[in-house]
């Protein structure tokens, strides 16, 4: 027990107790969030980017499925107004789904098994433990467009299970990111397909917790499998952003 509590204690001094770097998140954010629209937050783990986002006016719904992660999201937000908070993972169908947790690192906590059997050749990911699972309810990004509306900004960041998530989508989006690691690859290049199949997109991406968009212009779905294509592993992670033009 104590060694879970010391992991969300680490995950809430890191996303809440830097200052820059939330001044730089919202910063980013409010080139997608406007006052009086609507979020989704999937994979909202303590909820930093809820925060940002109501920071910037939206009311937000907020996904998180890992049990005490989720109580410590509802403990910070869940007497906020305008968030609406869900203890349940986004997939390509409802129903329920195996979520494999790091109780000493929750943020990396995951649905992939792909992504814990990729870890093991990446020494930046070695020392991560993926100890105990937990069987969890899972909705769609349609059944949450039915039931909340069409959100103006989704940011998904869900380990590995992100192209699962794109898969229970099927109405072009205007605004959202998706979170892309260098061990897993593929699954960038997944979401990126199934972004196609739903409309005309174009592309930017942050690295790390930069919080700063890469490039001046945004680009095209190729160039952008490029650019994850030649990045090097310890780049490790990042988000895509894509904004639909047609």
């Amino acid at each position: 027990m104590r060694q879970r509590l010391d992991g969300i204690g680490r995950s809430l001094d890191v996303y809440y107790r830097d200052t820059a770097r939330t001044q730089l998140m919202d910063r980013l954010n409010a080139k997608f969030i406007r006052k009086g629209g609507l979020a989704f937050d999937i994979g909202a783990h303590v909820g930093d980017r809820t925060a940002s986002f109501l920071r910037l006016g939206a009311s937000v719904v907020a996904l998180e499925p890992q049990p005490r992660v989720f109580r410590a999201l509802r403990l910070i937000h869940g007497r906020t107004s305008g968030a609406t908070l869900l203890r349940q993972a986004v997939g390509a169908a409802p129903g329920q789904l195996e979520m494999y947790l790091n109780s000493n690192n929750p943020t990396v906590s995951t649905a992939s098994r792909e992504l814990v059997e990729a870890a093991k050749t990446s020494v930046a990911w070695q020392d991560q433990v993926w100890d105990t699972q937990s069987r969890v309810p899972v909705t769609t990004l349609d059944q949450l467009i039915t039931q909340y509306g069409t959100p103006d900004f989704v940011k998904i960041d869900v380990e590995g299970y992100e192209a699962e998530v794109l898969a229970g989508l099927s109405t072009a989006l205007s605004l959202l990111s998706f979170e892309f690691t260098t061990i897993q690859r593929d699954v960038a290049f997944a979401c990126l397909d199934r972004l196609e199949m739903l409309g005309i997109y174009e592309f930017n991406l942050s690295l790390g917790e930069d919080h700063v968009l890469r490039w001046d212009a945004w680009a095209s779905a190729r160039d952008m499998r490029c650019e994850i294509a030649g990045l090097p592993e310890h780049a490790n992670s990042g988000d895509i952003y894509a904004r639909l033009v047609g």
